[in-house]
Parts: structure tokens; sequence; C-alpha cells
């Protein structure tokens, strides 16, 4: 055998002394077979080093077992611990992940997209915080979108941002804060967060004040331009509600630089718990955000119902918690079960049923699926839901 071809089925089946439809049943592990013939396959797969072909595999059952991940960017810790947890996920199902970053361009969104299309993706994740509302609706291709709601019709899973934002503001100010601002990466009316922190002022009768502060921006730009924002802050607040640990951080780095004490002078209460941020500053591990619960993948990805007839909505039940430690260096925390993200097997445009996922309340500290979409076509006993 010439050692520069690949080899094919037929002389693995030759090695073996099977016929090529043993060879593939062991391979797509279908139907009973002696754990004789298993180990005589595995032998022979191992001695001809024969890898399957895994574009024709795709051709034949019209899968591609790739599910696109876009998200802003990785370098952040947040996004990189999500994708991460997806890829974890996803090779539980023996599915592979193909990452893409935006960079918070909207033109960059769409070449991505386009790419995954052309590369005949099985679905999509998206986490990017962009906008083409009309470049996803057009996908065949099943879209689930983390934490961001684009359009009624597109799946969006999510956790009660506002009312983590409500209290994380009210916890600084019963713990004696009089004028907290806020540090966010995006200021709009779409921001859950920041609504949650203007809602509980609004309340106390304090007038907001917020700090935008881009993370698209390079590291050391993004650090001057920080810096320089809360030294104009400082005459004006006593406090920090970071939405993020990267700015968190950033924050107390900036009260370390100034010689403020944490929280005795100033005090701060940050969001999301990645290990990336708070281990790089020092900080507890308290701010606890469950990113991508691999449960809620692993069950997406099953996209089967135990009931006869497909479950009309799929929802994810998030609680929260809040917590104070309070240390020489450290920030009150704020827990929460967030961030999901779930993409359905076979979900097709034109279903019958609602394909809209939603966040519940549940009084403890969870992270489950109630119910979950399904098609009446392309499913099958194999497909039960991973529990």
């Amino acid at each position: 055998m010439n050692p520069q071809r690949e080899p094919r089925l037929a002389e693995v089946a030759e090695r073996a002394g099977v016929s090529v439809t043993t060879v593939s049943r062991v391979l797509n592990n279908r139907g009973y077979l002696s754990q004789q013939t298993k180990d005589k396959v595995a032998q022979a797969i191992d001695e001809l080093n024969y890898h399957p072909n895994q574009v024709a595999r795709s051709l034949l059952g019209h899968r591609t077992n790739t599910i696109g991940l876009v998200l802003p960017t990785v370098a952040l810790p947040f996004y990189g611990e999500v994708a991460v947890e997806v890829e974890n996920a996803l090779a539980e199902h023996q599915c592979q992940l193909l990452l893409c970053n935006s960079f918070g361009r909207s033109d960059r969104e769409r070449a991505v997209l386009d790419m995954l299309v052309a590369n005949r993706v099985d679905g999509i994740i998206s986490g990017a915080h962009n906008d083409p509302v009309d470049d996803y609706s057009r996908l065949r291709q099943p879209v689930v979108t983390i934490d961001r709601e684009l359009a009624p019709h597109i799946p969006n899973v999510r956790a009660q941002n506002e009312t983590g934002g409500r209290l994380a503001t009210e916890l600084l100010l019963k713990r004696g804060a009089r004028r907290p601002a806020l540090v966010t990466s995006r200021s709009h009316s779409r921001n859950l967060r920041e609504r949650g922190y203007r809602d509980v002022l609004a309340a106390a009768g304090i007038d907001p004040t917020v700090v935008t502060v881009d993370f698209h921006l390079p590291e050391a730009e993004r650090a001057r331009t920080m810096e320089a924002k809360l030294d104009a802050l400082t005459p004006q607040a006593d406090a920090v509600f970071a939405t993020d640990d990267l700015l968190a951080a950033g924050v107390l780095d900036w009260t370390r630089r100034r010689g403020l004490e944490v929280p005795g002078q100033f005090k701060v209460v940050g969001f999301d718990g990645t290990l990336a941020a708070t281990s790089a500053s020092g900080l507890p591990t308290g701010c606890s955000l469950s990113i991508v619960p691999p449960r809620v993948i692993r069950t997406g990805i099953g996209a089967a119902s135990p009931c006869p007839e497909p479950a009309p909505t799929a929802c994810c039940a998030c609680s929260w918690r809040t917590t104070a430690r309070w240390t020489s260096s450290s920030w009150p925390t704020v827990w929460s079960v967030s961030r999901c993200a779930a993409i359905w097997r076979r979900m097709r445009r034109g279903s019958p049923w609602s394909r809209r996922a939603h966040c519940a309340w549940s009084p403890v500290v969870c992270c489950r699926w109630t119910e979950v979409l399904t098609t009446r076509r392309g499913w099958s006993p194999s497909d039960r839901r991973v529990r």
C-alpha cells in the first residue's frame, strides 16, 4: 500500500477479516456486534492508522456535527470561559466547535455568519453584542442567542440581569454608599444591568452616574481611559457597581494606585465571577456567574423531549442571591446562575410551536431545563434527553 495514500474502509475490512458493513457499524456504534469483532476492527484501524472521512460522513448524514459560536472576543475572561464550557459540552456529544470573534464589529459578525453557513454548521450560538437581526433571521440553521434578545422568533437564553443590577446597587446602598456610580462597557436602554441600577437610584432619589469604558479598546488604552474617567468621577462617587469582572478589577487597581481603602473609603461590587479576573487582581471568587451550565447544552444538543408531544418553549430556571465579603482587598459579591446557551437539534423554520427561550425563577440556586423544544421530524428514541 502506498504510504502517502490514506487507507480506505475496504482495506480496514480486509485487514480485520470482516465486511465493510461491519466496519461501518463499528465506527458508528450501530447494531449488535461481539466484543471480539469490535476488537479486531479496532486493531486493524490502529495498524492502518485509518481516520474516517468526516466530509463524506457529513454529506451522507446531512450533518457536520459542528456548532458555530460567535462571541465578541475570547480575549476577555468571561467569553473565554464561555467558549471552554461550550466546547466541553459539545465534546460529550461528539460535536466540535467552530469559534469566531466579532470584535464588536457588525461587518465582522456578518462575515462570520457567512463563513459558518458556508461550512454547513448544524447550529449557531451567538453571544455577540451587535444587531444584525436580518442576518440572523435569514439563516436556515438553528440559532440561539446568549443573554441578548434579537427578535421574538429567535430563541434567547438569559438570566434576569435587571434584577442582578438592582441587587448589586441595593447592596452598595445597604453598606453605606451614598453616591454609587456605574462602570459599564456599553450604556444604552437595552443594558439591563444598567436599568436595574437606575431603577434603584431613582427610588432612592439619587442621580445616576454612568461611566462607559469600551472593552474592545486595546488593553493599555482601556486602562488609561478608565483611569482618567475614574479620576474625574471621584468627587461625585463613593462606590462603583462594575457590570463585569474585568471592569471591577480595573476599578480595584485604580483604588490601590490612588491609596483608597476598600471598602472603608470606596466600595466596589462586581459581576460575573470569572476565575481569570478574580485571580489576577487578588479578588475572592465569591462573585460567581455560572456561565454556560453544561447540562443545559447537553439537553439542547440532545433536543428530545421525554413527553409524547413537543413542549412549546424551553425554560431556564435561574435564581439569585447576594452575599458580602469584606476584607481589605475584597468586594461585595453577587451570585447568579446565568448565560445559558442551547442548540436544538433539527429545529426547522416554520415549526408550528414557539421557539423562544426565556428565563423563569426558582427559589433555589440552580439551573435546569424544565422543557425542551423539539420538532415532529428528526426525532428517534436514541435522542432521549441526557439527565
